[in-house]
């Protein structure tokens, strides 16, 4: 499948977060996806910077305009989400969320991989993990109740941009890792080791972090939460099998079509009317 010359804006956009904005479980008062999200927010820095030096030292080999273009574009876009999750991460640790902790152990496993594994396996784990923010980000921009769960918080509204450019970028490391010639039984190596990893840092980062809520000890509030995970759309089979389709032989992110998305979502959150618009500085 040819390429799609997609534009990659790098917008300047700040997020805020006054004091008293969130309350502790933001996540539509759930105990067990405030701490998920929590998680996954703490691993964004760290994972951006490693999608980036990942791409960069490849960057050399990449001739064609178009994707030397999409190159940029996916820097400055995972620059910026590194930047505007640290102040979100920093927001979650003052309300209690160990957010520095888990950022800095992922900070420590990534550069171990830099400094151990070969660049282009290194790149093999970049385009399977951006493949799962990938189908989260869609998953959310498309689920009208994954969007409830967010509310009307800044949270939701970093979680929306940052969704909207995984989706924009999501083949532009799948991209640099095929014009280098990177096998086939490597990229699904690298999906499969990545797949290990990030579920179990999820797993157990969560748990570490929910035993530090009291509200955990609370066994009505727990079991609530354990019971909402089963409707949770994130865990619904439609999304286990997007991941899962990244094994089969001749995948490409763009074989799972989002032009429309981009295009609503786009006009949704930084049209001229866009909820967004107000924070693009």
């Amino acid at each position: 499948m040819d390429r799609p010359a997609r534009q990659l804006p790098v917008r300047r956009i700040r997020f805020r977060y006054p004091a008293g904005s969130l309350r502790h479980h933001y996540v539509d008062g759930d105990l067990i996806m405030s701490h998920v999200v929590a998680v996954l927010s703490a691993t964004f820095p760290p994972g951006e910077d490693f999608f980036v030096r990942s791409v960069r030292h490849f960057s050399d080999r990449v001739t064609d305009p178009v994707l030397k273009e999409q190159v940029r574009g996916f820097i400055g876009q995972e620059v910026t989400h590194g930047r505007e999750h640290r102040e979100l991460n920093r927001r979650l640790q003052e309300m209690g969320y160990p957010t520095r902790r888990v950022a800095r152990f992922v900070k420590w496993s990534l550069a171990d991989a830099t400094k151990r594994a070969p660049a282009k396996l290194c790149l093999s784990y970049t385009a399977a993990l951006e493949h799962y923010t990938a189908t989260l980000a869609e998953t959310l921009l498309s689920q009208p109740e994954a969007q409830r769960l967010l509310g009307d918080t800044e949270v939701r509204n970093i979680l929306l941009w940052h969704a909207l450019e995984e989706t924009e970028h999501k083949a532009v490391a799948f991209d640099v890792y095929r014009t280098v010639g990177g096998s086939e039984w490597m990229r699904r190596l690298g999906f499969v080791i990545q797949s290990v990893g990030l579920i179990g840092l999820v797993a157990v980062a969560t748990v570490l972090s929910m035993l530090g809520d009291r509200a955990t000890y609370n066994p009505v509030r727990l079991i609530r939460s354990i019971l909402r995970l089963r409707k949770s759309p994130f865990l619904a089979p439609d999304v286990a099998r997007s991941l899962a389709d990244y094994l089969r032989r001749g995948f490409h992110p763009s074989d799972h079509d989002n032009k429309e998305l981009l295009q609503t979502w786009t006009e949704e959150l930084f049209g001229a009317e866009g909820s967004l618009a107000d924070h693009l500085h």
